[in-house]
């Protein structure tokens, strides 16, 4: 796998792409290194890498339990430490799944897409980060 970060101007806007999607990544700095809120920021991609594997996974069990999934909404929440580097520390991510879905088989997809098949979660945990997550059903 390799991803390629390219310079689009002068201030601290990338793009990043892969060789896997002709869409591209828009990556901005804070304004205080000259970022222009032109893109998301590095540590916002780390969460979204861990609520976007942890979610591909969850829909896949789902279907497999045969729930009928409406739609699937992720938040995911990292509280970061102070002294640098401001890594996180503790991660929540929160699963809120519309459909006629079984409350014990949604937690036991949940448990299994979080701490069993999202590699983005072990390398987390793996840095010492506390990683949580709830599930909210809705109809």
């Amino acid at each position: 796998m390799k991803i390629e970060i390219k310079r689009v101007n002068q201030a601290a806007h990338f793009e990043a792409s892969a060789p896997s999607s002709p869409v591209t990544v828009q990556i901005d700095g804070p304004a205080s290194i000259g970022g222009e809120e032109k893109g998301v920021r590095p540590m916002e991609l780390v969460l979204m890498a861990l609520g976007s594997c942890s979610v591909f996974d969850l829909g896949v069990i789902l279907k497999k339990q045969r729930q009928e999934v409406k739609d699937i909404k992720v938040s995911v929440s990292g509280q970061r430490r102070e002294e640098v580097p401001q890594i996180f520390t503790d991660i929540h991510i929160t699963f809120d799944i519309w459909g006629d879905i079984d409350q014990t088989k949604a937690e036991k997809a949940a448990e299994l897409a979080v701490k069993k098949y999202c590699s983005v979660h072990d390398m987390l945990v793996a840095g010492g980060i506390k990683i949580t997550y709830s599930i909210e059903l809705h109809t």
